[in-house]
């Protein structure tokens, strides 16, 4: 009896993990059809570049399906638990300090934020990463009004150093990402479980949006002090001999992602292994599938890193080259547009803000009407953004 079971709970995992990968697929595909096209017709690159991407496709695929499963079993329950856990000591100290240690650890190994690290020149990647996750810590502790910190915002934009104005808003951006985004919202959603009040399952929304006002905060606050900004980004016109040089590029960059998120995943797992042995007191089962799924999320952080820095990035950037060269540069905004419609799709993170909207909505509000909504919103933002891009508008319009 204990074989079959075995067996089919090893079945029921092969099923899942096939089953978001081919999720992923169908997400990414689209983005990986345009860009193929365009490479094929108005922004020729070269053949290594090409295959480069390819292979980082694949990476991309397999980390983002690994990923979603490991964060859907081990980050959401995590959340939801810590934040049920939180609640019931209702010691306002305790609640503050571990709600930013939280957001801080979460936000470090976020992987949207890793990749805006990387490209951003002009400001030390550590200190990027420490001030965003020090602004997402901080509010996800206080969790104060929308309206009043925005005007903050705009305040200190008016008044912030012009290289730093674009990057904070990124920072935000990249908070909302598909690590960020399953913990925070299954933090709200324990927190809710806990109250009784008429308001409570109103109020598990909204700490996604909060944290993301810290980091836009933060950086901004960072520009009035932090001197070492200069640097410019280099476009990157690599090429590779041959597929052994591929290869290589890819085997040298495996371990570096491996190391770091390691890392970054580290305060999560410590923080949560604390609450486990003081008040959770999980049962093995459950405990077990919660460590598997932090395993899926670490190898499916790494395999997307690698996959969107060798092959994504690099052959992102030399294409944008390609296509701002002449008259084919207003087709940026077109194709902008696209890319933005098909990216609510890709990202994990709008699949998990549909299911909670969905239940805790009773179905009243279907995730097909929230992610079309959604596409058109970012179709429409992208398109302006590449207009900002062309013409050199200031971003406070």
């Amino acid at each position: 009896a204990l074989k079959h079971k075995g067996t089919a709970v090893l079945t029921a995992n092969r099923v899942k993990i096939i089953e978001k990968i081919r999720e992923s697929a169908i997400s990414v595909l689209p983005i990986v059809v345009i860009v193929l096209v365009l490479c094929l017709t108005i922004a020729p690159v070269g053949t290594d570049l090409l295959l480069c991407f390819l292979i980082g496709t694949f990476f991309v695929i397999v980390g983002m399906g690994l990923f979603s499963l490991g964060a859907e079993a081990s980050m959401t329950p995590i959340g939801n638990r810590i934040g049920m856990a939180l609640t019931k000591t209702r010691n306002l100290p305790l609640i503050l300090i571990v709600s930013f240690m939280l957001g801080f650890a979460v936000t470090i190994a976020e992987p949207d934020l890793q990749v805006l690290a990387e490209t951003v020149p002009h400001i030390n990647n550590t200190i990027l990463l420490v001030t965003v996750g020090i602004g997402v810590g901080f509010f996800l502790s206080v969790c104060w009004l929308l309206i009043a910190f925005y005007g903050v915002v705009f305040i200190l934009a008016s008044f912030a150093a012009p290289d730093f104005l674009s990057v904070a808003f990124d920072s935000g951006g990249v908070t909302t990402g598909p690590m960020t985004v399953p913990f925070i919202l299954a933090l709200g959603v324990g927190v809710s479980y806990i109250r009784s009040d008429a308001r409570a399952e109103a109020d598990s929304f909204g700490l996604v949006a909060l944290c993301s006002i810290g980091p836009i905060l933060a950086v901004l606050i960072l520009s009035f002090f932090y001197t070492e900004s200069s640097g410019a980004l280099e476009i990157t016109t690599s090429s590779f001999a041959n597929t052994s040089a591929i290869g290589a590029a890819y085997l040298h960059d495996l371990p570096k992602y491996m190391g770091e998120m390691a890392i970054a995943l580290l305060p999560i797992v410590v923080i949560f292994f604390a609450f486990q042995f003081l008040t959770l007191h999980m049962p093995r089962r459950n405990l077990a599938k919660i460590v598997i799924g932090i395993l899926y999320t670490y190898v499916g952080l790494v395999l997307f890193l690698t996959g969107v820095n060798v092959g994504f990035s690099t052959l992102g950037e030399v294409l944008g080259a390609e296509l701002a060269d002449g008259w084919t540069r207003w087709l940026l905004i077109p194709l902008s547009m696209l890319l933005g419609w098909f990216i609510i799709s890709a990202e994990p993170a709008v699949a998990v803000l549909e299911a909670q909207i969905e239940e805790v909505s009773a179905g009243t509000i279907p995730g097909s009407s929230i992610k079309t909504s959604l596409s058109i919103a970012i179709a429409l933002a992208m398109g302006f953004s590449m207009l900002r891009v062309l013409t050199g508008i200031s971003i406070m319009w």
